[in-house]
């Protein structure tokens, strides 16, 4: 089949990928300038299946309620909201509920898991070399942070997770720059997680992709979808050149939409209306002064939800959601948090005297958390999206699972509650 994909992050990518390997020839559009420009840009890296679990979890909205008077809140309402923004906080309430909670994270981490085993697949089978390294700590200031994550200890043994509590001279023996003046009762080791430069495996895979035939029109918009005919897309061009180009159309057998917070708007000018908003998140990124002084993998601070990452010779710092506000706006507190909790962890880690990128991305979210992997509803066009914060961890097996899919293939993992039908009924 000619099967068009709209979105070139790590979704549309593994997608495009995994469909060209069943023998469909693939075109996949993009409004960028190249792949992974969105959200796959300057996310944390970390891919820790056990840790995949919904933001939408019992005692969820009093947290949030709470932290909004913090001064390094992890999450926060911002102003203004939008209507769509507040139907999404409605429906993610009402995710909270214990069964509910408890059925997403089930399906989240079948996927996820499901999702590690292909990225070492693809990685192994493609040889592609890319910024990664193994293990993943969640680190405890102090005793009332370990009793509070017993739940998550809970959630790691029943999903079947390598993981070890460790005190803290056993976390510094792993993580050995750790700042010694900084207090630490204890840690939680995942030696089987591990972290990747998620840009960097996707143009990897991209160029492998294109190599094996995918076609990848960048700077060209998905304007609309055919009421009618999904499969008829309507283009535009964008760029220097976009003025003398003719609007066009252009027909497929099947489309696949990954396309992020864009798909949203596209899926409604068919009469679908999905609750999928953006909640965006904040890195700084900047280069190692003294390898001695950085972290080997990957930490994660219980307290300000901010991840850690060892990517080559950089090192990474993200965290952080706002909900609302405005997506070109960078709030300073949550940029300051980060730089906070990197001096508390690895003071000496970093050139300060470098340029440090900073950046926000969004997360195209669903309220209850899982994505939706599979058809529509409407004739030859599928969905791979609404991977939240997780794109990265639930890529590679969303794509072979969609793939599979539009095969007409039972996938190689479970899909139970991945599908609109779950989403409808929010």
């Amino acid at each position: 089949m000619r099967i068009a994909v709209i979105g070139a992050g790590v979704v549309g990518v593994t997608t495009a990928w995994e469909l060209c390997e069943d023998g469909h020839e693939v075109t996949v559009f993009d409004s960028n300038s190249a792949a992974a420009e969105g959200t796959s840009f300057a996310n944390a890296g970390v891919v820790a299946p056990g840790y995949v679990t919904p933001w939408a979890a019992p005692g969820m909205p009093a947290k949030v309620l709470r932290m909004m008077w913090q001064a390094h809140s992890p999450v926060r309402v911002c102003w203004p909201l939008s209507m769509a923004e507040l139907g999404w906080m409605r429906r993610f309430w009402s995710a909270c509920e214990p069964d509910i909670y408890l059925a997403n994270r089930r399906r989240l981490q079948r996927l996820a898991f499901y999702s590690q085993q292909r990225l070492h697949l693809i990685t192994q089978r493609l040889h592609l070399q890319y910024e990664r390294s193994d293990g993943y700590m969640v680190l405890l200031r102090t005793v009332a942070e370990a009793k509070a994550v017993e739940p998550s200890l809970a959630v790691l043994r029943e999903a079947g997770a390598v993981h070890f509590q460790l005190d803290a001279q056993a976390a510094r023996r792993i993580e050995p720059a750790l700042n010694p003046e900084q207090a630490l009762f204890g840690a939680i080791h995942l030696p089987r997680d591990e972290v990747g430069n998620c840009r960097q495996f996707t143009l990897l895979l991209k160029a492998a992709a294109q190599a094996a035939g995918v076609t990848f029109r960048f700077q060209t918009r998905v304007a609309a979808l055919s009421t009618g005919t999904p499969t008829r897309l309507a283009l535009q061009a964008l760029g220097p050149d976009a003025a003398s180009q003719t609007p066009g159309t252009e027909s497929f057998d099947a489309v696949v939409l990954c396309a992020g917070l864009a798909s949203a708007q596209l899926l409604a000018d068919c009469g679908l209306r999905l609750p999928l908003v953006g909640v965006h998140g904040y890195s700084v990124s900047a280069p190692i002064a003294e390898g001695m002084n950085a972290p080997i993998s990957a930490v994660m601070d219980e307290r300000f939800k901010v991840a850690i990452s060892r990517l080559g010779q950089r090192v990474r710092v993200a965290g952080s959601a706002d909900i609302g506000g405005q997506a070109d706006e960078r709030r300073p507190a949550a940029l300051h948090t980060l730089y906070k909790v990197l001096g508390d962890w690895f003071p000496g880690a970093v050139r300060r005297d470098a340029v440090w990128q900073e950046w926000k991305g969004a997360r195209p979210m669903l309220p209850d958390g899982p994505p939706i992997i599979g058809a529509s509803g409407l004739p030859g066009l599928w969905l791979n999206l609404g991977h939240g914060s997780s794109g990265w961890a639930l890529s590679c097996g969303s794509a072979r699972a969609l793939a599979d899919r539009v095969a007409g293939r039972d996938p190689g993992v479970d899909l139970e509650g991945l599908d609109l039908q779950r989403v409808l009924a929010l």
